[in-house]
């Protein structure tokens, strides 16, 4: 399909992308800092833990290394961890042991989750590691098996460049307040309320 334009609208369309882009190249040329930066990917949507998956294949694109820590979840394997636990430049830990509504023991569910905070902690020290991601992270916060202060001194104690991502639904307005960005993730329609299973390669 031919879709003709006037030379007034040709002009026009010019000046725009010209005032476009004089706007954006300014706002580049005023984010010139350089530092490690955390990530919060929170909300009831799909997407949080996927968002920080994809973020490990870009780290990983210009060789850095990366270091995972995943919360809550257990030893039910994802793809992504199948497939990025054959990177050499990947170190990931699974640290759950299932959902608190699988467990039903809150004694464990605590110690779980502070042994897994230990795990966490070796990561944010390494300063070979150029990501971390803290993947389920505002579950063990949220029901106080982690004290915050100790997480809150681990995190801003990292290494300069390092950059952390933590995922999870209902993030704390305190763990968003420390984050340079945060999402939140909504879902407008999901399979699973239709009735429809998690998919292989698709949720899990």
């Amino acid at each position: 399909m031919e879709v003709n334009k006037s030379e007034k609208q040709i002009q026009q369309h010019k000046k725009r992308m010209q005032r476009k882009k004089a706007i954006v190249d300014a706002s580049i040329a005023r984010a010139d800092k350089e530092k490690g930066v955390i990530l919060v990917l929170t909300g009831n949507g799909k997407g949080k833990s996927s968002s920080a998956f994809g973020m490990i294949a870009r780290a990983l694109g210009h060789n850095m290394k990366v270091g995972v820590a995943q919360f809550i979840k257990g030893q039910n394997n994802t793809g992504e961890e199948v497939f990025f636990n054959q990177h050499p430049n990947v170190i990931w830990y699974v640290l759950g042991q299932g959902f608190t509504w699988d467990t039903q023991n809150l004694e464990q569910d605590i110690a779980t989750a502070q042994k897994g905070w230990d795990v966490a902690k070796r990561l944010l020290n390494d300063e070979t590691l150029g990501l971390v991601v803290l993947d389920e992270l505002t579950y063990p916060l949220k029901y106080s098996w982690l004290e915050w202060d100790s997480v809150l001194s681990d995190i801003n104690n990292r290494p300069t460049m390092q950059h952390v991502v933590i995922t999870g639904r209902g993030a704390s307005p305190s763990l968003c307040d420390i984050a340079d960005t945060v999402t939140h993730l909504q879902d407008t329609k999901h399979a699973y309320q239709a009735g429809i299973k998690a998919q292989k390669g698709v949720d899990w």
